[in-house]
């Protein structure tokens, strides 16, 4: 049997009874009739007689076998957009928002929240479902629902609203009102092992991140403060949730499983570097940058770009090498301030050379990647440090950075702790240089073909 049965077409004596299509939804040959009856059954499971009469839990969490066929159909027929204005006429949603407040069958849950996410496709009735606060709390409030289908439809359903500009301030405004959103969005990123719900619920962060800028900090600054109250000695202490970690689970679990899903959660990671609370929350806790940086760097050289990939594959890959390399970049861009304004604090001026020696792998470095892992060539210069210069070089000469600083005064200036990350490379040899070049054709060609470009000394030495 088909989880979801195809809905039965009406009868020949259907038919003539009715008259020319006097049965059918609109221009379809579905019954009206057959709708009525099983929408009437759903009123009947949560009126108040039944629910009394069926005290014991056990019998309110099962749907009888016929019904969950009966309901299915319609969820099927649900992406007509005839028949979804015909549910939507008939008043559906308010039986469903019914059926959601009162029912505890997980199953019978799911679909009626599937149903409202295919009508919700529709945009005259997703400006009127998004139009009801009632309806709009109870499917809120299925957010904090334990059950995997309900919350995968749940979060389906939020998706197709938060996409319709219409409507999407709305659903953005009730968030705001429900800051336990923020946990259970974070629990399932950090718990769940369902990627289709983990994708979902990705594309759901991802979509609010990008509509609004300040509920994207406050969720970054939930995870940075604590309770004010201790927890009492017979209570449950309550998880504190940190986005960036969240995330990173997230996309641990899509990786292998869903590439598309991957992209969805390197992009989250890049609107967090877009504000500083978001870059502070990536490096400030030493264990979360190094997570970060270790997950990233070891996408772009040991899954991405990948020397035996058809060109098909990079291009298809690029969207996401672009989330990957501007987090890596705001990582580095980031670290490096911190480490400056310590060598400022101790002194910098009359401790700092000229040209500075380039930085040496750390004992960590070292043992993660192996013997030579992060060294160039026969060298201990770290690929890391150098690869994170020439990301830098890169920016300042891209078209949008030059375009964006017009005043010739400005672009005559170098940042001085770019001029200092340059001067290390100075002290390179270019054997050196030249070793971590082929090592980049083969990570990256782009990255690579871009240095060449933007500065020709390399191309002629390779």
């Amino acid at each position: 049997m088909d989880r979801n049965p195809s809905p039965p077409l009406p009868s020949r004596d259907q038919d003539e009874e009715e008259g020319a299509g006097g049965d059918c939804i609109g221009s379809t040959v579905y019954s009206k009739h057959w709708l009525f009856g099983v929408l009437s059954g759903l009123i009947q499971i949560v009126s108040p007689e039944n629910t009394k009469s069926s005290s014991d839990d056990e019998q309110q969490m099962e749907l009888d076998e016929e019904m969950e066929n009966e309901i299915c159909r319609v969820w099927d027929m649900s992406m007509d957009e005839d028949v979804a204005l015909f549910l939507q006429e008939f008043n559906a949603p308010d039986i469903f928002m019914g059926v959601l407040a009162k029912s505890k069958c997980p199953r019978l849950r799911e679909i009626c929240v599937g149903i409202l996410g295919n009508m919700a496709c529709f945009q005259e009735i997703c400006v009127s479902i998004s139009s009801d606060k009632n309806l709009g709390q109870v499917l809120l409030h299925c957010l904090y629902d334990s059950d995997p289908p309900t919350l995968l439809e749940t979060s389906r359903l939020l998706l197709t609203c938060l996409s319709q500009t219409e409507v999407a301030s709305v659903w953005v405004e009730r968030i705001w009102e429900y800051p336990a959103i923020y946990d259970s969005i974070c629990f399932i990123m950090s718990s769940s092992t369902n990627v289709d719900l983990l994708v979902k619920v990705g594309e759901v962060v991802d979509k609010l991140f990008d509509l609004d800028e300040k509920l994207m900090l406050e969720w970054i600054r939930n995870g940075a403060v604590q309770p004010l109250d201790p927890p009492q000695e017979d209570s449950e202490e309550q998880p504190v949730f940190k986005i960036v970690p969240c995330v990173l689970e997230a996309s641990k679990q899509v990786r292998s499983e869903n590439p598309e899903g991957l992209d969805v959660y390197m992009h989250i990671l890049q609107l967090l570097t877009t504000v500083d609370d978001g870059i502070q929350a990536i490096v400030q806790c030493p264990d979360t940058g190094k997570d970060t940086w270790n997950l990233l760097f070891d996408l772009v050289c040991h899954e991405f770009c990948q020397s035996d990939d058809p060109p098909i594959i990079l291009q298809e890959q690029k969207t996401v090498l672009a989330s990957v390399y501007s987090v890596l970049s705001a990582i580095y861009a980031s670290q490096t301030e911190q480490e400056y304004l310590k060598i400022e604090e101790a002194g910098g001026d009359e401790v700092m050379d000229r040209n500075p020696s380039p930085p040496l792998p750390s004992r960590d470095q070292d043992e993660e990647e192996g013997a030579g892992g992060d060294c160039i060539g026969s060298t201990v210069y770290s690929k890391h440090w150098l690869f994170g210069v020439l990301s830098g070089l890169i920016q300042i000469v891209s078209p949008e950075n030059t375009k964006s600083s017009s005043d010739d005064e400005q672009q005559m200036e170098l940042d001085e702790e770019m001029e200092n990350e340059i001067c290390r490379v100075w002290d390179m040899s270019m054997d050196e240089i030249e070793d971590f070049l082929k090592i980049l054709h083969e990570v990256d060609k782009t990255l690579a073909d871009d240095l060449e470009q933007n500065f020709p000394s390399l191309k002629a030495q390779t």
